[in-house]
């Protein structure tokens, strides 16, 4: 028998705040979080000294021999995933260490900074900083393993490292496994930590915004003037949970995940493809047994790329017309890569709870190449939802799509 399967819990880390309730105030100021950076300033050839850093300090019962084998990116993770654990009832539960309960995590790569000590020793040909968790903070399911250690689960771990996917897909596999019956409970997510390789390789690229002097101004997606992403940072976390488990412990529910779609391009690594896109969608609709009409909101990719925005809303308008109200929250936080398909989730699901939905941000002329939507711009909007979908895509033409269900 299929198995329903809601949102039980959230947390985050992000640069609007680490909390779920200041972080979603955050959005009512139409402000968003980006800032010209240092770091990124002294590096020659970097066009982009832009980024939008989340404030986060590791607390205090993270001990040292906790943080051993954790980068920034584990760190992030594993609180997130703490205050969403708590958040659901379930934090020190025994129900985490049955053999029921797996972790889907992900992230596009572990840390920065072991890699560095690596390629110094072959340099320089001394061990240098290397150490025996050297590897472990850089290894792609470092997310996944960290998060699993700490709390000790048994169960299922499917890491994910699909670049700006890994968060979606992540929650899209916790979704089956747990549809399936093979497990009672996901730990559900993406991170992504802040390091200027992240900007490079955008920048390499020609897609990061260079509006160095007016942060405020960028990312602007889907706008005729956009020059490109910028690079975020955070952590997001879900707790999935088979639904009559969820009522039978006396769980709040957030939310239902009804829909789940991913497919890839098959054409080109790096620019997407309306088509299997609009298929992914499609797909996504189907699962759920819903129409394009049922949706309420979209929440878009939106990176503020000029290849990513037209075939992503070419491809949305292709099968939903431009009826369904869409923002993209890139323009608040900028792109938080294997992060923002777990926040975005989470900031869908709590803007549909509270029939409010915040608008891009930046969003003054729509690119002409772009397809026709209904753009919140502007101040946010007030509306019922019963069904949200978040949608994004990633390098490699790796497409996903969430739907998410209103809790009656």
């Amino acid at each position: 028998m299929t198995k329903r399967v809601v949102v039980t819990g959230m947390g985050l880390v992000s640069a609007l705040g680490n909390d779920l309730e200041s972080a979603f105030n955050r959005l009512h100021v139409y402000k968003n979080a980006v800032c010209e950076m240092d770091n990124l300033a002294v590096i020659r050839g970097l066009n982009s000294h832009l980024a939008a850093p989340a404030e986060f300090v590791a607390p205090e019962h993270f001990t040292r021999k906790v943080l051993r084998t954790m980068g920034p990116v584990s760190v992030m993770a594993v609180y997130s995933a703490e205050n969403a654990l708590r958040d659901a009832g379930l934090l020190d539960s025994p129900e985490l260490t049955n053999g029921r309960t797996g972790v889907a995590y992900g992230s596009s790569f572990g840390s920065a900074g072991p890699v560095a000590d690596f390629f110094s020793m072959v340099k320089t040909n001394e061990i240098g900083n290397v150490t025996s968790s050297s590897y472990i903070k850089i290894m792609p399911q470092t997310a996944a393993v960290n998060i699993s250690l700490y709390f000790k689960t048994t169960g299922r771990l499917i890491p994910s490292g699909t670049a700006c996917t890994s968060g979606s897909l992540s929650i899209g596999f916790a979704y089956e496994n747990i549809k399936s019956g093979a497990q009672d409970i996901m730990i559900a997510g993406g991170a992504e930590e802040l390091d200027p390789t992240q900007v490079a390789v955008f920048d390499t690229l020609y897609a990061t915004s260079t509006k160095n002097n007016t942060p405020e101004k960028t990312p602007s997606p889907f706008d005729a003037n956009r020059d490109g992403l910028v690079i975020g940072c955070g952590a997001g976390t879900l707790i999935l949970e088979e639904r009559e488990h969820a009522i039978a412990r006396g769980a709040k529910i957030y939310a239902e995940i009804v829909g789940f779609g991913t497919n890839t391009d098959g054409t080109h690594i790096t620019q997407p493809n309306p088509d299997t896109i609009a298929h992914c969608l499609e797909l996504s609709l189907d699962s759920a047994n819903l129409k394009a009409t049922d949706i309420g909101y979209i929440c878009l990719h939106g990176t503020g790329t000029i290849f990513g925005d037209v075939a992503e809303s070419v491809a949305t308008n292709r099968v939903f017309g431009d009826t369904v109200p869409a923002s993209s929250l890139k323009s608040y936080v900028g792109h938080t890569l294997g992060a923002c398909g777990a926040l975005e989730s989470i900031w869908s699901i709590q803007m549909m709870n509270n029939g409010w939905f915040a608008p891009t941000l930046n969003l003054n002329t729509v690119d002409e190449k772009c397809g026709k939507l209904d753009y919140i711009t502007g101040s946010g909007r007030n509306f019922d939802a019963d069904f949200v979908m978040n949608n994004n895509f990633a390098f490699g033409g790796i497409n996903t799509s969430l739907i998410f269900k209103k809790e009656q």
